[in-house]
């Protein structure tokens, strides 16, 4: 309501910076100045990119390792010292670490914006506050899409709001709700009843409704909030791609990937997979490409083996 009624663009973008972090400090008090160091830094070094032809590497690099070495320190440290534990057979102590909301995808976010400036893809940003706009805006900050700064850079400086938007985002907004309340937490609750069963008690169809369960739960979640960030950028005028397409519609594994989670898939692609080599270097450079990416995304998703597995 404010932000419709207030005519200047300046304040506009300066009341969605303000209403962002509070409400990342609602969840995480501590952590949202986290976000703002990681902001601060990767503003900073995409600054000293735009500013130096010949050491754009070495602010790429201090980009590369601070993002990763934070999300590395907050996500998998835990993960990390319980396998040298059982590797060693030692006891080394396993850090009580309190996982910050949303990290990994602001970390992709701010990386992205980084390298897309040292790629000469977007011009650099010398307003620190559109910045934070782009990392703190709070409909994607803590479950996606991963927006990068490029498809949205024009719409920081120059967006329109309407009321036809604003019933566009609210509908998206409310299907996405139903899809998360309505759909997801009750296939959940089936998932959950099931799997807590013994394997010995569990029959055929149990089973396979337990999966059947998960298999919807897991995606109406997701894409619940994929829709709820979708619909509420809209009703600020702000235009997210699409994050999933059907995709238990894909006719194959490799039309799945292309459906689902479209934008960390996107992301792996374009600085991971490409930078590899692609397909570009022979069968076995490729498969092994894909080997490395598809491990990423699996440690991407959660600090447990089982997710790389």
């Amino acid at each position: 309501m404010l932000y419709t009624v207030i005519p200047v663009h300046k304040v506009r973008n300066g009341l969605l910076i303000a209403f962002s972090l509070v409400f990342y400090a609602y969840g995480e008090p501590v952590y949202v100045l986290l976000m703002i160091l990681s902001s601060l830094v990767n503003y900073l070094c995409a600054l000293w990119i735009g500013k130096s032809e010949k050491q754009k590497k070495l602010p790429l690099i201090i980009a590369i390792v601070f993002n990763l070495g934070t999300l590395v320190l907050f996500k998998y440290t835990g993960m990390f010292v319980t396998a040298f534990n059982s590797v060693t057979h030692l006891s080394v102590p396993v850090p009580d670490i309190i996982l910050p909301i949303g990290i990994s995808f602001y970390t992709f976010q701010a990386l992205s914006y980084v390298i897309d400036v040292y790629r000469g893809e977007v011009g650099v940003q010398k307003n620190y506050f559109k910045v934070l706009l782009y990392i703190s805006f709070f409909p994607q900050l803590i479950a996606g899409p991963i927006v990068k700064y490029r498809d949205i850079a024009g719409q920081i400086d120059n967006r329109s709001q309407s009321l036809e938007q604003i019933a566009q985002g609210l509908r998206r907004f409310v299907c996405g709700l139903a899809k998360k309340v309505l759909i997801a937490n009750t296939m959940g609750q089936v998932a959950d009843i099931i799997f807590a069963q013994s394997t010995s008690k569990l029959g055929f169809l149990s089973a396979w409704l337990g999966a059947a369960a998960y298999l919807f739960q897991i995606y109406y979640d997701f894409c619940g909030y994929s829709d709820m960030a979708i619909g509420l950028g809209k009703m600020f005028g702000f235009t997210f791609k699409e994050n999933f397409r059907y995709p238990y519609g894909a006719r194959s594994v490799q039309d799945f990937w292309r459906r689902w989670h479209i934008s960390l898939s996107t992301w792996f692609k374009e600085y991971l997979y490409i930078p590899l080599g692609g397909n570009r270097k022979g069968k076995a450079r490729t498969a092994l490409n894909r080997i490395i990416v598809f491990f990423f995304t699996g440690l991407w998703h959660g600090a447990n083996w089982t997710f790389v597995c």
